[in-house]
């Protein structure tokens, strides 16, 4: 089976825009489930709904690998997982090391989804000396002075950076020295890396913090719209809410208790 460093995706060569190139993993996971159901076909609309885009994004996306499914019939679900798993590059073995094994590199260690998404875990690193030999998910952890080794017997040439921030840069600079080319970073930092290294983000605080501001906003649409209302209207509700709260307080008798139980 080839290794990481022997081939490229093919979708920057055929013209695949990003944007259709971020969808193509959740069009994947949406078919994968329909093939474990044993689902022959699907139509647009279904696997849209499925895979949280619109129908007529997903019919675009899909023009760009040459699938347009068949009219009355829908999309070949085993032809799509195949077609789709080729233009990622998951048809081969891609050989990943984990630098960093503290709580969130063990715990990516332990997720049982890689192997078969086409990725291999290759080596578990970390700095701490204490940590070297120590066995996480099956694998002894490797200490940070054999990374360059690592990445050379491996083949390696996708690195999964989980240290804490101010170690993070460094290590991307020797990853990228010892030939990886891909970096998935998961330290709340911005890498800097040079031209032909791709680098994807990902920051759980951040995701966090767009989730409160569509809370926020929410809260806010609320209150404007309670503000909105006539006071007629406003106080009916109150007095309503009231009853019902104390309706919910009654006794069998259909009275309200004194005191209410803790």
């Amino acid at each position: 089976m080839a290794t990481g460093r022997t081939h490229r995706p093919a979708t920057r060569s055929r013209g695949i825009p990003e944007a259709t190139v971020a969808r193509l993993p959740l069009y994947l996971r949406a078919l994968t489930a329909l093939s474990e159901r044993s689902v022959p076909t699907v139509s647009s609309e279904e696997l849209a709904t499925a895979a949280g885009v619109n129908s007529a994004k997903l019919r675009k996306d899909f023009s760009y690998l040459g699938s347009y499914g068949t009219r009355g019939v829908g999309y070949d679900v085993e032809y799509l997982v195949y077609q789709i798993s080729r233009e990622l590059g998951l048809t081969q073995d891609w050989p990943v090391v984990i630098v960093g094994i503290g709580n969130l590199g063990a715990a990516l260690a332990n997720y049982g989804g890689f192997a078969s998404r086409g990725f291999r875990v290759a080596a578990l690193i970390d700095a701490d000396p204490a940590m070297a030999g120590k066995p996480v998910a099956g694998m002894p952890v490797q200490h940070t002075d054999e990374l360059e080794r690592i990445i050379s017997d491996n083949g390696v040439s996708i690195g999964v950076i989980a240290t804490p921030a101010g170690a993070a840069q460094q290590v991307c600079e020797r990853l990228v020295a010892a030939g990886v080319t891909s970096i998935l970073n998961f330290a709340p930092t911005v890498l800097t890396v040079p031209d032909g290294v791709d680098v994807r983000k990902v920051d759980l605080s951040i995701e966090l913090q767009i989730l409160a501001f569509h809370e926020q906003r929410k809260a806010g649409e609320g209150a404007a719209a309670q503000a909105a209302m006539p006071p007629i209207a406003r106080d009916s509700a109150v007095e309503a809410a009231a009853d019902s709260v104390a309706a919910s307080r009654k006794g069998p008798d259909g009275d309200v208790p004194a005191v209410m139980p803790a």
